[in-house]
C-alpha cells in the first residue's frame, strides 16, 4: 500500500533518477510515525492532565524507587527532556504538587526532586493506560519483530548522535 513517503520517493526518482534517496525511505516513515505516536499518547496524558514531558518526569521518579528523589541533573539524564526544560518543567509539577524540591542531605548546596503522594498517585493511575496505549501502537507486530525494531531502532539511534 503507498503512502505519502513513497510519493515523495517517486517524484525524486522523476526528478533526479541518479540520486539514491532510499534513506528517505527510512527516516520519512520513522518521523512519520513518531508523530502519530506522539499524538497517540498525548490523548492518553491528557486523560490525566499530563504532557509526555510530565508524564516522564513522574515515571522516572517512580521508576527510581523509594524514596522517590533524584538529583536535577538525573532527572534530566534521565527522564526524556532536555536539561533546559527541567526547571520548567518542575515549576509546573511542583505548582501543582506533583513533586516537591528538597535539600540534598549529601551536598549541601544541591537538591533533590521528590515524588509527593499526590504525584505518586497521578503516575501510578496514568502508567497503566499509557502501557495500553503503546501496546496498541504496536499491536501489528509479532514479538519478534517488536525485538528486531527496538534493537534497528538502537541502532539509528546510535548512529543519529551528534558527532564529537
Amino acid at each position: 500500500m503507498a503512502d505519502h513517503v513513497d510519493r515523495i520517493l517517486e517524484q525524486w526518482k522523476a526528478e533526479k533518477p541518479d540520486l539514491d534517496v532510499s534513506p528517505m525511505a527510512i527516516i520519512g516513515r520513522l518521523s512519520r510515525a513518531a508523530l502519530a505516536v506522539d499524538a497517540r499518547l498525548a490523548n492518553t496524558f491528557a486523560r490525566y492532565g499530563l504532557d509526555a514531558s510530565s508524564f516522564d518526569v513522574l515515571a522516572t521518579l517512580l521508576r527510581s524507587g523509594a524514596p522517590y528523589r533524584i538529583s536535577p541533573v538525573e532527572l534530566a539524564r534521565d527522564a526524556m527532556i532536555s536539561t533546559s526544560a527541567v526547571a520548567q518543567r518542575l515549576n509546573k509539577l511542583e505548582a501543582r504538587g506533583l513533586v516537591s524540591r528538597q535539600a540534598n542531605p549529601d551536598d549541601g548546596r544541591g537538591t533533590l526532586v521528590a515524588l509527593t503522594a499526590a504525584g505518586r498517585k497521578l503516575i501510578e493511575t496514568a502508567l497503566l493506560p499509557h502501557l495500553e496505549t503503546e501496546r496498541a501502537i504496536t499491536a501489528s507486530l509479532t514479538v519478534e519483530e517488536k525485538t528486531l525494531l527496538a534493537a534497528l531502532l538502537q541502532r539509528i539511534n546510535d548512529a543519529a548522535r551528534p558527532l564529537k
